[in-house]
């Protein structure tokens, strides 16, 4: 970024996730990579506009154990311990989401390491229920792991995880960026992104706010949210 647009940009890594709550909070970054819920906020609340969107969506599923005859749809759930990575994690939040009423939602396990140990969590008995992102539970699980499980729910798809430019960031600054990080595995910056989030993406996408529009809700004005 620094040699395409001709002026200093400095990656700066979080020290923990107070530290980016508050930061982003006070707006203190131009270029963020991140999940459609924290893209959404800004947008709504802090005037940045989306630029960039990684192929394909995010979407989760919550699951039980197939022998339990006393779980076998979402309200089953109500006051029953659910694995998941904690929140703001987006899987978790589409918990929330799926269970309006504070009153009668599940109680969420936090578990930290990712999906692989909030599915080891599930199966070793801390929880009744367990949400997973549908790829991982598609190809990360083995079929027998799949098989003693029963999918009670599947979020809506949502857009991946993008980029958003605050609004210090100019038009044309913007268009570079676009241009540049869209070009995809034919620069080395966005190899390893691409790698890690991105699947077998070989390139982000342009993307507009309206990608984004409603999933600020997700963590605005809710008991867990900001």
């Amino acid at each position: 970024m620094t040699e395409v647009l001709g002026e200093t940009v400095t990656y700066e890594r979080p020290k923990n996730w107070l530290a980016y709550q508050r930061d982003m909070r006070t707006d203190k970054y131009d270029i963020v990579f991140d999940g459609p819920h924290f893209i959404s906020w800004r947008v709504q609340n802090k005037k940045h506009q989306t630029v960039l969107k990684l192929p394909g969506s995010l979407q989760f599923v919550i699951i039980a154990n197939k022998d339990d005859d006393k779980v076998n749809e979402l309200d089953d759930l109500i006051g029953k311990k659910i694995c998941g990575i904690p929140p703001p994690n987006l899987g978790t939040l589409t918990v929330y989401d799926a269970y309006k009423h504070p009153a009668r939602q599940p109680v969420i396990v936090p578990i930290r390491g990712g999906f692989k140990k909030v599915f080891k969590g599930f199966e070793t008995g801390k929880c009744k229920g367990a949400v997973l992102r549908t790829t991982f539970y598609a190809k990360k699980l083995s079929e027998e792991q799949r098989a003693t499980t029963k999918v009670l729910y599947k979020s809506p798809a949502m857009t991946n995880q993008g980029i958003s430019v605050s609004s210090r960031v100019k038009p044309e600054a913007r268009k570079i960026i676009v241009e540049t990080i869209a070009r995809g595995d034919r620069i080395p910056a966005t190899k390893n992104i691409l790698a890690r989030f991105g699947g077998k993406a070989k390139a982000f996408k342009a993307a507009t706010d309206s990608d984004y529009a409603e999933y600020y809700k997700l963590i605005q004005g809710v008991i867990f949210g900001w």
